[in-house]
């Protein structure tokens, strides 16, 4: 029996992966990009999410995966620029994934089942020089998860986050110099199949006991204890 599956941010790279994964089991999917409206507006995702509910009968699974990840380090931006970074970050990366699952749930909590699939990063643990409003973005998203975990359980929503390392993909294809593929002992980073197999995994009804888990994705590049 085919699922319905809203992927945020869902037309190329890591979600594109997971929208194809998705359909390749013969799930229905719909696919948002930022062309489909700003993450950003909570009003837009109110509408967002109404109109995937009409498109697919049903949203039986939530993958949050989009994301922006803007440059902002301290020493050398403006804080004009720091300011705006944070909160376009934030309002992207945390209050848009945030709204998303709250429209989502709700629906999800009417029918008494769900999964609901974040997707942060291994820069919420070993940190983002460059990039800190990304950084905290996905710790915040991490968090997210696990709240949402436990006030969902009860309703047969299970929520789990994957915490990628670096993928290779088109956005972050000229960050990938040899030092960063060093990182990992397998002298690579990885595909953005690899990180789809995983949500895939999570969403499905075996996965149910992960729920409230974070899931590192980053070839032991990075051990957390």
């Amino acid at each position: 029996m085919s699922r319905g599956v809203l992927v945020t941010g869902g037309t190329r790279g890591i979600g594109l992966a997971i929208a194809d994964a998705f359909r390749a089991l013969g799930d229905e999917v719909v696919a948002l990009s930022s062309a489909d409206g700003d993450l950003g507006d909570a009003d837009v995702v109110e509408g967002l999410v109404a109109s995937a509910v009409d498109t697919l009968g049903t949203i039986d699974v939530l993958v949050n995966n989009a994301a922006v990840i803007l440059s902002s380090p301290v020493a050398t931006s403006s804080y004009s620029d720091w300011r705006d970074t944070w909160q376009r970050t934030l309002a992207v990366n945390v209050f848009g994934a945030a709204n998303v699952s709250y429209c989502v749930a709700r629906h999800m909590i009417e029918k008494g089942a769900g999964r609901i699939v974040n997707v942060g990063s291994r820069g919420a643990f070993r940190g983002e020089p460059n990039h800190p409003a990304y950084g905290a973005s996905k710790a915040a998203l991490h968090s997210l998860g696990q709240s949402l975990a436990v006030s969902l359980a009860p309703h047969g929503i299970a929520v789990t986050s994957v915490a990628p390392g670096f993928v290779e993909t088109e956005r972050v294809g000229p960050m990938l110099t040899d030092d960063v593929r060093q990182q990992s002992p397998f002298g690579r980073v990885a595909t953005p199949q690899e990180i789809a197999a995983a949500v895939v995994y999570l969403a499905s009804g075996p996965a149910e006991w992960a729920s409230g888990a974070v899931l590192d994705l980053n070839g032991a590049s990075y051990l957390r204890t």
